[in-house]
């Protein structure tokens, strides 16, 4: 399961979206995320749903990626389409045993947000698959230089965002291969009561913490004998520079969005 996790990896590529300059690809990506939220029917989904799968398409990325960037979260999905069908108890009756019943606008909800949610991960995964960490570490700096005049620590806070995305799937790895590491030894992980097996997990988490750490270290100590001192006086080997494709992605992102909130007034109308 842990190995099926992509989260913070980068896929290099030459496709449109590979190519599109990062700030933009931020800030597509907000827009993205609002446009999601900012309907509540089916349509607006759907519109969001399109605009997904055509920017999937465009990026040239397998499709098993964006499946086990959503498969760690199954279990997730489960449960709140669980919560929804019982929860929910408006709309017509279409099971009841006791007091638990599933209604149809139970089921409408349920489904609803699970795909809203599957959406948001495989649409907000493109940023991090198509933008390696270094570009993306410049482009988060470039959007909030302007809070550099209030004393800010722009480059800092970009950077520290962009090392936890680096290391994530290492520390995800790292685990991969503790808990092999203890398998081997006799250790009981996956097996018994909820509490033994809360237990075992000490055997993961202490020497994750350790690694963690070690790791941490080894960075602060590379970068000090790079010379490296924060952002002030700091030069750069690729300089961002916007084209027209970068305007045109957003151009075609504001139109949907302004699609979502069109049929969402038009249906509630």
């Amino acid at each position: 399961m842990l190995r099926d996790i992509t989260i913070g990896q980068f896929f290099p590529g030459n496709s449109i979206i590979h190519r599109l300059d990062p700030r933009f690809k931020i800030v597509i990506t907000l827009i993205y995320i609002i446009m999601l939220f900012s309907g509540d029917s089916f349509v607006c989904l759907g519109i969001g749903a399109v605009y997904t799968v055509m920017a999937i398409l465009l990026s040239r990325i397998p499709l098993k990626m964006f499946w086990k960037s959503v498969k760690p979260l199954l279990p997730f999905l489960a449960i709140t389409a669980l919560l929804n069908l019982l929860l929910v108890t408006s709309g017509d009756i279409v099971w009841q045993w006791k007091f638990l019943k599933i209604t149809s606008e139970g089921i409408s909800i349920s489904i609803f947000m699970i795909v809203r949610i599957v959406l948001l991960i495989a649409g907000s995964s493109l940023l991090t698959y198509t933008t390696s960490p270094i570009t993306l570490t410049d482009a988060i700096e470039r959007l909030l230089s302007p809070l550099k005049k209030l004393k800010f620590p722009v480059h800092e806070l970009a950077m520290m965002m962009s090392i936890a995305l680096r290391f994530i799937p290492t520390l995800i790895e790292e685990t991969d291969k503790i808990i092999s590491a203890q398998k081997a030894r006799g250790a009981e992980i996956d097996t018994g009561s909820f509490s033994k097996r809360a237990k075992n997990m000490i055997s993961i988490l202490v020497p994750l913490f350790i690694s963690a750490f070690r790791r941490a270290d080894e960075l602060a100590t590379a970068m000090e004998c790079r010379c490296y001192h924060g952002g002030e006086g700091r030069t750069r080997l690729r300089q961002l520079k916007s084209a027209p494709r970068d305007y045109i992605a957003l151009a075609v992102t504001i139109i949907f969005y302004a699609a979502v909130i069109a049929a969402g007034k038009l249906l509630s109308a």
